[in-house]
């Protein structure tokens, strides 16, 4: 199937996912135009509200005045992905237009609220192009919910792992470098993670069967070298348009550490292909983005897997600012569409993890040339 969201058996046209879109573009309207009013005169924030506008009309035109869904749907699905991309450069540039918080001492930025309550409002168009009704808009954010939980939960699992690794290590040889901790922290990760993935299977009684290893044959050869010309191909699109825009993105923590100590470089570069790539793909790919294939058509497992699978890396990128995070987390979320299509047509877990292991591990070895 090549539609992002498989339409539910005897689903119905009914008010109720343009209701919710209704709801989740009139937020973007009034987080756009709140900022307007008080004087914010960036552009991207004015055609952010206008297009924040036109979804609104157009969800109200499908629910009250009879629009044929469709054109309706793809209309206010599109004019929230403007705004998306409008508030996140809009956040990029510094414009945050934050409000303070009633009885807290806290503020909010009002173009984020855009940026997230558009991505909500696209979702909700994209199900209601595909004609999914109000209890399949449910299934399936509850399964994101869920599955976001699940991704999460390896990387907590990764840091808890890390600790009972550190500290019996800690115990018998004393404090322990930069590099050796580099070691334990990869040596987590695998335990971590792994534990989340097989844990899931255990809980399902999917069985070993479930994973997807399988010697790769000359096609998935194929895909391998494919696949990491189009992410470096894709890196390289992406940061000449953040360089042509003036977008800036956030450093890795793991760069960031470089600077200082790249010896820790030799170790992640082997790790790249025989921990991270392999037990980041086993999870966000082989459980995560497979378990959505029974809600959401494959290719929208892709996309919903993607945006799990960058979201769960904000805080490698969490020291910076929302706009530069937001940033690093779209090339996150392109590169994982590459990963998660590769896997896709392959079926096989082996190749994304080798492509992604590839590609960490060159990465690596290009900050290490740099820094050493």
């Amino acid at each position: 199937m090549t539609e992002i969201a498989r339409t539910d058996a005897g689903s119905v046209s009914s008010g109720v996912v343009p209701g919710v879109g209704i709801g989740f573009a009139a937020a973007t309207m009034a987080a756009m135009i709140v900022p307007i009013r008080r004087g914010v005169d960036d552009p991207a924030v004015w055609v952010g509200a206008a297009f924040a506008v036109v979804a609104v009309v157009a969800f109200l035109a499908d629910r009250h005045f009879g629009l044929e869904r469709r054109l309706a749907a793809g209309v206010a699905a599109a004019s929230s992905a403007v705004v998306v991309m409008l508030a996140g450069y809009a956040l990029n540039q510094g414009v945050a237009a934050s409000i303070a918080l009633p009885a807290v001492p806290w503020s909010i930025s009002l173009v984020f609220v855009a940026f997230c309550t558009a991505g909500l409002a696209v979702s909700v168009g994209v199900a209601h192009f595909f004609g999914i009704d109000g209890y399949g808009l449910k299934e399936r954010s509850v399964q994101t919910a869920t599955l976001s939980v699940l991704g999460l939960g390896g990387l907590i699992a990764a840091q808890f792992a890390t600790v009972a690794v550190a500290l019996p290590a800690m115990a018998a040889f004393g404090s322990l470098s930069l590099v050796q901790l580099v070691v334990v922290s990869q040596i987590g990760m695998a335990l971590g993670t792994g534990a989340v993935a097989i844990g899931y299977l255990v809980i399902r009684e999917y069985g070993f069967s479930y994973i997807d290893l399988h010697v790769p044959t000359k096609r998935d050869l194929l895909w391998i070298v494919a696949g990491i010309f189009v992410l470096f191909g894709a890196l390289f699109l992406i940061s000449a348009v953040f360089y042509t825009t003036g977008i800036e993105s956030s450093d890795h923590g793991t760069a960031q550490q470089a600077q200082e100590n790249p010896e820790i470089l030799l170790v992640l570069i082997p790790a790249s292909l025989l921990i991270i790539g392999p037990f980041e793909e086993l999870l966000y790919r082989n459980v995560i983005q497979k378990a959505l294939y029974g809600t959401f058509s494959r290719y929208g497992a892709v996309v919903v897997g993607s945006v799990i699978f960058a979201a769960v890396h904000v805080l490698a990128y969490g020291t910076a600012g929302a706009g530069e995070v937001i940033a690093s987390l779209g090339v996150i979320f392109g590169l994982s569409l590459v990963l998660g299509t590769i896997y896709e047509r392959t079926e096989n877990l082996v190749v994304p993890a080798i492509i992604h292991g590839i590609y960490n591990a060159i990465l690596f070895a290009n900050l290490y040339a740099m820094y050493a």
